[in-house]
């Protein structure tokens, strides 16, 4: 599995960004892609996944309706779509995926499996 994320970038509080993340060589009908992203200092953080196959997403609460996830099949890339962007949404980004998920455990970054570079996303306020 190999995941290629970009898009990360600086803007103010109030902007927004757009990460992608490509995908190659998985098994798409059993897997689930997203972001867990990582601020200095501290332990890493689910923001948001979606099941390849139906579309299903999930958030985590902090998200607050500010970004949404998709993904588009034909370029075998999801997609993470932030708006009202706040300082503390400062953090690595990271792609993350997994075949094997637990829908109980689906916030867990320990969950994940396959982990693409991080893209660096700052916030000023």
């Amino acid at each position: 599995v190999q995941l290629q994320a970009s898009g990360g970038g600086l803007v103010q509080a109030g902007g927004s960004l757009r990460l992608s993340c490509a995908a190659s060589r998985v098994t798409f009908s059993r897997y689930y892609m997203g972001w867990i992203r990582q601020a200095p200092g501290k332990e890493r953080e689910f923001v948001a996944v979606i099941n390849w196959r139906g579309g299903n997403t999930y958030y985590a609460d902090f998200v607050e309706g500010r970004f949404t996830i998709s993904r588009d099949s034909a370029k075998s890339t999801v997609y993470l779509q932030m708006s009202s962007l706040k300082p503390e949404d400062t953090a690595v980004y990271y792609c993350a995926g997994s075949s094997r998920v637990i829908l109980s455990a689906i916030r867990d970054p320990r969950h994940y499996n396959d982990w693409g570079q991080g893209t660096q996303v700052t916030v000023s306020s």
